[in-house]
């Protein structure tokens, strides 16, 4: 049952709207001056107010100022029997949601207090929504490196300079982007993500920049880019080293002159868009090997951030963990876990070649495979077993050292291949680029050890 507030001098107006009111199903209460009504809302928390303008002591106008002052967004509907077309534009600028004429018709007045109830829901159900949106993206800990980042963002995001993040994979340079984007003035307009990597090449310029009907096979209907759906927001472009040097090209003249063609159009289209890019390569060495346009760099570099490694920033690791496994718990509907001591000295000890992405899946996935409420060392990945038992400063506690050199070798291959593989995604033709051997040797040695590959593997 929705309580309304009736702020009104005249008894008989009170009495005779509470009467209406009851018969369709609210909760009215009263208050015969500006005052009185004031500390009623305080008392009551009424969902809706209905107000008169002229009143002993502070007239209706002032009213709203101070209930504006306490409950921006209470929805306000005021009344007159003396209202002129100025008053109503200052009752409107002030926040009034709508301005109805004595004497009052209850048909109008009933539709005014439905239409204000359901749009203050909808503001409301907008607000949870985005709690749960922006829930897990929230940057955790507090570091000497985190707080240095953090400082640097509330810098940058209230200009509109275009800024570059870099950053290895997993750190959370996705996380940094919706910062500024939240920070800035622009934070009621469009977030825009592109995934250059994620894209096919022959399809990155219209999902850039939208394409027209029957601009290729099939292209059914005109379809807007992310720069059109961006328009007065943020785009944000991860993993902007990955683009082609075409698409780097177009890319440069629309942030030079804020218009562009949608594919198989010739209509030339403004935006106003703030662009924050992203990449894990060194792009300066791109550049050198010809695959990274230098201008675009430059128009890109304006506000440069680094995102740091989550081995710079070990301290983090318990906050991180509890975090996540609150998260995660919530979102599997499991009892709160723990960690042992023995299982966060394990993890804090560890590199993260993943960083906190490799940190997020492992919490995931220990609080789905787990039934304990704690969480033992047994219970983590063999890597990081194997780095624990094989550390000289930590004891035998989870594994005994190695008796022979041939098995000390195979300890050191299995963590040093399941961390390349890791760091590459699990991906072995990667890997074994990267460690120089041939992907086949790679095979039989990864099964040779008894390594378990993660998914993402590929072939």
């Amino acid at each position: 049952m929705k309580t309304i507030l009736i702020i009104d001098d005249e008894n008989s107006i009170r009495e005779s709207l509470t009467g209406v009111l009851q018969d369709e199903g609210y909760r009215p209460i009263s208050a015969e001056d500006g005052l009185t009504g004031i500390e009623t809302i305080t008392e009551e928390s009424p969902d809706l107010i209905l107000l008169d303008i002229w009143m002993p002591g502070i007239d209706g106008l002032e009213t709203l100022q101070r209930i504006r002052e306490k409950s921006p967004e209470l929805p306000v509907i005021m009344m007159s029997g003396h209202g002129t077309i100025e008053t109503a534009v200052k009752a409107t600028r002030l926040g009034a949601y709508d301005f109805i004429e004595k004497p009052l018709s209850l048909e109008k007045l009933l539709l005014a207090i439905r239409n204000a109830l359901q749009v203050h829901q909808l503001v409301e159900e907008n607000r949870t929504l985005r709690a749960r949106l922006d829930e897990g993206r929230e940057m955790v800990g507090q570091s000497p490196a985190l707080q240095a980042l953090q400082e640097k963002i509330d810098l940058v995001a209230p200009s509109s300079g275009w800024v570059l993040i870099t950053g290895e994979n997993g750190t959370g340079k996705e996380l940094v982007a919706r910062a500024i984007h939240r920070l800035s003035q622009r934070t009621e307009k469009p977030f825009v993500e592109v995934n250059c990597a994620a894209i096919p090449e022959e399809l990155i310029e219209s999902e850039l920049f939208g394409h027209e009907k029957g601009a290729f096979t099939g292209a059914t209907s005109q379809r807007k880019g992310k720069f059109d759906q961006a328009h007065q927001g943020t785009l944000f472009l991860d993993e902007i080293g990955d683009m082609s040097l075409k698409t780097q090209a177009k890319v440069l003249r629309i942030l030079q002159e804020h218009k562009f063609e949608r594919v198989g159009g010739n209509k030339t289209i403004e935006v106003d868009v703030r662009v924050i890019a992203a990449t894990n390569k060194d792009l300066e060495v791109e550049i050198q090997n010809g695959q990274f346009r230098e201008d675009l760099y430059y128009r890109l570099n304006v506000l440069p951030l680094t995102v740091p490694p989550l081995r710079e920033r070990h301290n983090d690791i318990p906050e991180l963990a509890a975090h996540f496994l609150t998260h995660f718990c919530r979102k599997e509907r499991k009892e709160i876990k723990s960690l042992s001591p023995e299982t966060l000295q394990i993890m804090l000890g560890y590199n993260w070649p993943g960083n906190v992405r490799e940190l997020k899946n492992l919490i995931e996935r220990l609080v789905i495979m787990t039934p304990q409420p704690t969480i033992e060392p047994e219970a983590l990945p063999p890597n990081m077993q194997v780095r624990h038992s094989l550390s000289p400063t930590k004891g035998t506690d989870w594994g005994e050292q190695p008796a022979t050199l041939r098995e000390a070798r195979e300890l050191f291959e299995r963590e040093y291949l399941q961390q390349k593989l890791a760091e590459n995604d699990w991906n072995i033709s990667r890997t074994a680029e990267a460690i120089d051997v041939e992907r086949s040797n790679l095979h039989r040695k990864i099964k040779a050890l008894e390594i378990e590959v993660q998914k993402g593997e590929s072939s």
